[in-house]
C-alpha cells in the first residue's frame, strides 16, 4: 500500500489532503469533523484582530459544476473569541494551521503572537483575499509588502510560516520569491480568482459587494499553472490549492510541484467523507502506477521538461 505521508518543511502530515481556509472554519467542532474525516491537517477561517461582520448578502452565487463565486468580506469573531474554535479543533490531537490577515505587517505580526499562543501547528498568512479592501490581494500583490510582512511574523514567532499567494497578480510566481526573501517556509497557492456575475434582470452585480473570488474546479488549470511556475522558482514547499475534486485533482497538483494539497469547495458538496473517499483512491491510484509514495510525485511532470 502506498503511503500518504508528506512533509510541508518542518511538519510531518498524514495526508497530502488538508482543509482549505474559509470551510467549515467557523466552528472547532467542524475542523476537527474534517481532521477525523481523514485530513492530514485543517486550516482555520482567516482571523483578524477584531471581529468583523463581512458583507451583507447575497454573498455567495452557485455555479454548478464550474464552483462557487463568493465575496464574504472575511467576517470572523476575533482573535480573542476564536480561541476557543482553536482548542476544540485540536482536542484529539487535529493538526491546525492558523490562518491570520491583517492590514500592515505590525498587525500581522500582533496576531502571529496571538495565534501562535493557541497551540496551532503552523501559520497561514492571508495575502491574498480578492475582495477586501485594504487587505488580502491589495497588499499581497505588493512583493515588498510580502517580503516586510513574512519577515515580520517570521521574526516574531517560532512556527512555520506559509504564505498563500494571490493568482490576481502579473507574476504571482514573484510574489511567492518575495515571500522566501521574509523567511517563508511554505507558499500556500491559490486564493480564488477575481470574479463577477451580473443579474439581467435586475441589472446589477449578483453579490452585494460586486466582485469576489471564484473557486472550485474551474480554477485548477489556473492553480496548476501557479503552482508550476512556482515550483520552478522557490526552493520551499508548496501547498496547491484550487478546484480539487477527484484523485487525479490531487495528484495533478502533487505532479506539478506541490508537497500537499488543500481541497475547499468541493467540500460543500461531498461533505467529510470526501477525505477518506480521495485517501483511499489516492493510494489505490498510486499502486495501480508502481508508485510507493506520495513524495515521489512532487514535482515529478517538470523532469525532462522546459521551463513555461
Amino acid at each position: 500500500m502506498a503511503d500518504l505521508r508528506t512533509r510541508v518543511g518542518a511538519l510531518e502530515l498524514r495526508s497530502p489532503l488538508l482543509l482549505a481556509s474559509g470551510i467549515w472554519g467557523e466552528s472547532g467542532v467542524s475542523l476537527r469533523r474534517a481532521y477525523d474525516a481523514g485530513a492530514g491537517a485543517v486550516v482555520s477561517k482567516s482571523i483578524g484582530s477584531e471581529p468583523r461582520d463581512g458583507y451583507p448578502n447575497p454573498t455567495i452565487e452557485e455555479y454548478g459544476s464550474w464552483g462557487l463565486l463568493n465575496a464574504m468580506g472575511l467576517p470572523n469573531p476575533g482573535m480573542v473569541a476564536y480561541r476557543g474554535e482553536l482548542a476544540a479543533a485540536r482536542q484529539g490531537g487535529a493538526v491546525v494551521i492558523g490562518s491570520i490577515f491583517g492590514h500592515d505587517a505590525s498587525e500581522f505580526r500582533t496576531l502571529a503572537l496571538a495565534m501562535a499562543e493557541t497551540g496551532v501547528a503552523a501559520l497561514e498568512l492571508n495575502l491574498s483575499c480578492p475582495h477586501a479592501e485594504g487587505l488580502g490581494s491589495e497588499i499581497g500583490g505588493d512583493p515588498t509588502l510580502v517580503t516586510e510582512i513574512t519577515r515580520a511574523v517570521k521574526e516574531a514567532v517560532p512556527l512555520p510560516v506559509w504564505a498563500k499567494i494571490t493568482p490576481n497578480a502579473a507574476d504571482p510566481a514573484a510574489l511567492a520569491v518575495a515571500a522566501v526573501a521574509g523567511g517563508a517556509d511554505a507558499i500556500t497557492a491559490i486564493n480564488t480568482v477575481r470574479a463577477m456575475a451580473i443579474d439581467v434582470d435586475l441589472q446589477r452585480p449578483v453579490l452585494t459587494h460586486g466582485l469576489g473570488g471564484l473557486s472550485g474546479p474551474a480554477v485548477k488549470p489556473i492553480g496548476l499553472a501557479v503552482v508550476w511556475q512556482i515550483y520552478e522558482r522557490v526552493q520551499i514547499p508548496i501547498v496547491g490549492v484550487g478546484g480539487i475534486s477527484t484523485v487525479d485533482d490531487a495528484l495533478q497538483y502533487l505532479l506539478a510541484g506541490a508537497s500537499a494539497v488543500q481541497i475547499g469547495t468541493a467540500i460543500t458538496h461531498g461533505g467529510a467523507g470526501l477525505f477518506s473517499t480521495l485517501n483511499a483512491g489516492i493510494s489505490h491510484r498510486l499502486d495501480e502506477l508502481k508508485i510507493p509514495s506520495v513524495t515521489a510525485l512532487i514535482g515529478a511532470a517538470h523532469r525532462g521538461t522546459q521551463s513555461v
